[in-house]
């Protein structure tokens, strides 16, 4: 069972990750870029041989300084198997560099009890800062679903109160579409960069799981989402993307189609991604806020 004083007193320590302009590009590989190999906007992602080139991808803060499975310890009092994705949200405070080293840490900020049998959320942030620096470079914001937590709330440990809602996406038509294939290989890609849950590349344990066969990770998903939000919406200029967030909906299998709709408001942009082939929607409630 949760404590949520003791997880919010989750002792972290600090990770020091080093990456390399290869680190980089392999990332934007590993989204689908380049899929258009004579694609210019595309190419200074991964290319590196331009002068500037390659740039870093916004979004890659979510892979830099990777906690790990650290919930997977069995005193956090967490249902490991039970656990789901729920949101995601990064604010940069200014580019990532192409190559580096960083210093990542996290802290437990919020624990939620939905109540029994309802599960519950635990949110966690990372803060991502130069090493030579220390300039702070990105909040990155993840909440987990525990879905076999609900319950432990008691007078005395009462957890804290859920957030305020996400703002919905706008329900009239769209003022950008976007349709992304993703690759059949694109998990086995992905995991390179850093999470090699096997969900993602074992069809047995993806059946195992209720899955007919391994799912894209929803990071994965998030950051093809967010590069259709930096090509149509900041002209690929990394500096512009200040915020991204989105909720996880439903997962995406390697190898589909997904369509990404924008919705403009000022200095604002509202999106979802669907799979059109399923009519399901497989991030919503998304939200980014673009700079000049």
């Amino acid at each position: 069972m949760i404590d949520p004083v003791q997880l919010k007193a989750w002792p972290f320590a600090d990770i020091v990750h080093s990456y390399t302009a290869d680190d980089t590009m392999r990332y934007a590989l590993a989204l689908g870029l380049g899929r258009d190999p004579v694609d210019a906007a595309q190419l200074k992602f991964v290319n590196d041989t331009a002068a500037g080139t390659p740039l870093a991808l916004p979004t890659m803060a979510v892979v830099l300084g990777f906690p790990g499975s650290w919930m997977q310890d069995a005193a956090t009092g967490i249902d490991f198997a039970q656990i789901v994705h729920g949101e995601e949200r990064v604010v940069w405070h200014r580019p990532l560099p192409a190559a580096g080293t960083v210093v990542a840490r996290h802290r437990v900020t919020r624990v939620v009890d939905k109540g029994p049998g309802r599960g519950a959320t635990v949110t966690y942030d990372k803060a991502l800062f130069d090493h030579a620096s220390g300039e702070a470079l990105a909040t990155v914001t993840h909440t987990t679903f525990a879905r076999g937590n609900g319950g432990f709330a008691t007078e005395a440990q009462p957890g804290d109160a859920a957030p305020e809602a996400p703002a919905l996406v706008p329900q009239r038509a769209p003022d950008i579409v976007v349709d992304i294939p993703t690759l059949p290989q694109q998990a086995l890609l992905y995991r390179l960069c850093a999470d090699r849950n096997p969900l993602h590349s074992d069809p047995e344990v993806a059946r195992a799981a209720g899955f007919e066969r391994p799912i894209l990770h929803g990071l994965c998903t998030w950051g093809i989402a967010g590069h259709a939000v930096l090509a149509h919406a900041c002209g690929n200029e990394p500096a512009r993307l200040q915020s991204l967030f989105a909720r996880f909906s439903a997962p995406v299998f390697p190898g589909e189609t997904l369509r990404i709709e924008m919705h403009r408001d000022g200095a604002d942009l509202y999106f979802r991604a669907r799979v059109p082939a399923r009519d399901r929607t497989v991030l919503d409630h998304g939200h980014a806020r673009i700079a000049d």
